[in-house]
């Protein structure tokens, strides 16, 4: 059965390659043909998870490419599937004519195949490939509309982020070796021998938490807002992500074996719950606010994997991806029909459009976690985990799902208030809007609210346990009857009390409603202390290259020169001139030597008798 497991990961890389080199050539064709790539590969994905099938390859020496479908990951390839599919239906009737959508749905093929080796990846080196492309990926599709540089910069700064990161993965694959696993398999990375076994730990958290958005690089998420909504959709639900938390989920063992990562990631994961749940409800922007909502929503999967809540954590996960695609879904629907994604200007926006309406609000209330909708159920699955963590990482836990149903609410107010007399002023912000939604959007849009809705089914007492066995997580805590309780009187309580002051200012102080606005200032804090200082690092050290070392160069190339220069004066003057005056001397003498030589006998006799002669007085004066 590995033939599945290889159609699985080939068909969306390759289909994804071939439709991204079409280019706008086929732009009609396009749309059906990407579909229906998703629509086969969602039925590898269920196929995978029922016959479990695993596959390798030689990579290097002693190590193995190997691919796998386990519990955990068969969830996650059917849920990465699932969407997708939506994603790409929906965004059939999303582009202009004259766009490329060639390149726009092949990008999203591949980046759908990398996530898909990313969660059956059993080895690191595998794992790091299929990271690496779906960084690449992401970069371009964020940055699809590259033409305006402020989705370029967005793009960049996305990608930056995340890729500084992911060389905590760089680190772990080098740690792991180092300690003595040559295979560098994911399930013996805890048999890595200390210190390496905390080096390996560490890189991997980091990579985790930035790939998913947790503090302190939350901020990333909020840039990628410049993509188009599909893209939203797709990478800030159930892929990209949550890449990080399935990473965490997938290697609780690692995160217990070191002791301390456990405890650390589950406080990343709840602090991240509620800042960023606080910064969502200080955003006016839809997207913004959504985005926020994301970072806070993984942060509960990051708390359930760092309290060992593995089948709590698979809930939120699915649940989440199912309720937030559904949500960009619907907000890209309005940007494109009123040309706004601003929530004053969205007023009454459920009311025009009232299928995308009640999309909208049955997924905004399925995120303020009220029953009996998944979410509920789902966190309460996070916080029974949580709670074995102790009391303080509990109660802020529960916090952090009193905000969620404010900033969740505040949206459903918005946009189910009655229309203002006049609502065309608030439009076309962003854009120029269509005044319509496209009819592709609904079918996706109703699937993703009805899973949204009914996913919770996975917390109840029967299908909790077949799950807890599925991702072998059988000793988990489940909910005690009072949390429940507990849990949906705060999200009434909060949800109530943000009905009620959705309409008019909340007192808080400028300052921290700026920051929260602002993304608690993180970008700008990322651009001082590392952005900056590096920047400065890499002039400084320009400087010195151009200066000391290019200028040594320079000199010893400078000083060669003036040496060859007066090795050539000492030639020309010296050698050449003693050759020339040997050569003049010689000559002088054969002209000498040639005056005799005139051919007449008197002369030779003469000069024979002087030549005797001066023998003669020679030989007396040296006698």
């Amino acid at each position: 059965m590995s033939a599945v497991l290889w159609l699985l990961i080939a068909l969306p890389l390759g289909a994804g390659a071939v439709l991204a080199l079409t280019g706008p050539r086929r732009n009609r064709l396009v749309p059906a043909l990407g579909a229906a790539v998703a629509a086969v590969v969602l039925g590898a994905a269920i196929a995978a998870a029922v016959t479990r099938p695993a596959a390798s390859a030689p990579l290097f020496a002693g190590m193995e490419a190997g691919l796998a479908v386990d519990g955990l990951s068969a969830v996650m390839v059917v849920t990465v599937a699932a969407v997708t599919l939506a994603v790409l239906v929906f965004a059939a009737g999303e582009f202009a004519a004259d766009e490329n959508r060639g390149r726009f749905f092949g990008l999203m093929l591949l980046f759908a195949g990398a996530m898909l080796v990313t969660v059956t990846a059993t080895t690191l080196p595998l794992l790091l490939m299929a990271w690496e492309v779906m960084g690449a990926a992401s970069w371009a599709l964020i940055g699809y509309r590259w033409r305006r540089p402020e989705r370029a910069e967005a793009a960049d700064v996305a990608f930056l982020t995340t890729r500084a990161a992911d060389l905590g993965l760089y680190l772990a694959a080098g740690a792991a070796v180092a300690g003595g696993v040559g295979s560098l398999r994911l399930d013996a990375l805890p048999n890595a021998a200390s210190p390496w076994l905390h080096v390996a730990t560490a890189g991997i958290v980091v990579a985790a938490l930035g790939k998913s958005a947790q503090m302190p690089f939350s901020f990333w998420l909020s840039r990628a807002m410049q993509g188009p909504s599909p893209v939203s959709a797709l990478l800030h639900s159930a892929t990209m992500v949550a890449a990080g938390a399935y990473l965490l989920l997938r290697l609780v063992p690692l995160l217990d074996a070191t002791r301390w990562a456990g405890p650390a990631v589950a406080w990343a994961g709840a602090v991240t719950a509620l800042a960023l749940g606080l910064v969502a409800v200080a955003q006016t922007d839809l997207k913004q606010l959504l985005a926020a909502s994301t970072s806070a929503q993984i942060g509960f999967m990051v708390l359930a994997a760092g309290s060992g809540g593995v089948a709590g954590g698979t809930t939120q996960l699915v649940a989440h991806a199912a309720t937030k695609s559904g949500l960009f879904l619907a907000a890209g629907a309005w940007l494109t029909a009123l040309g706004t994604r601003q929530l004053p200007a969205l007023r009454g926006a459920a009311r025009r459009y009232r299928p995308v309406g009640a999309a909208f609000t049955v997924g905004a209330l399925t995120l303020a976690g009220l029953p009996p909708l998944s979410l509920w159920a789902a966190k309460d699955e996070v916080l029974a985990a949580a709670r074995t963590g102790g009391t303080a990482l509990y109660a802020v836990g529960l916090a952090a799902a009193a905000v969620a149903a404010v900033y969740s609410v505040k949206a459903v107010r918005y946009v189910t208030r009655p229309l203002p007399e006049t609502p065309q002023t608030g439009y076309d912000t962003e854009q120029r809007g269509t005044r319509r939604v496209a009819r592709t959007a609904s079918a996706p849009l109703f699937a993703l609210t009805l899973a949204a809705a009914v996913l919770g089914v996975l917390a109840l007492p029967g299908p909790a346990s077949w799950l807890k066995r599925l991702v072998g997580a059988r000793g988990e805590p489940s909910p005690a009857p009072w949390e429940l309780g507990l849990s949906a009187g705060v999200a009434f309580a909060a949800a109530g009390l943000a009905w009620r002051c959705a309409s008019g200012p909340v007192p808080v102080p400028r300052t921290a409603a700026g920051a929260a606005r602002g993304w608690l200032y993180l970008e700008q804090a990322a651009r001082t202390v590392v952005a900056r200082p590096v920047l400065g690092l890499a002039r400084t050290l320009a400087a010195f290259d151009d200066r000391v070392v290019d200028g040594a160069v320079r000199r010893t190339a400078r000083g060669g020169l003036a040496t060859a220069r007066l090795a050539r004066r000492l030639d020309d003057g010296v050698v050449d001139g003693a050759v020339q005056a040997v050569a003049a001397s010689l000559c002088r003498l054969g002209r000498w030597a040639r005056r005799p030589q005139t051919g007449l006998l008197h002369q030779y006799y003469a000069q024979a008798a002087v030549g005797f002669l001066v023998l003669v007085l020679i030989v007396l004066l040296v006698r």
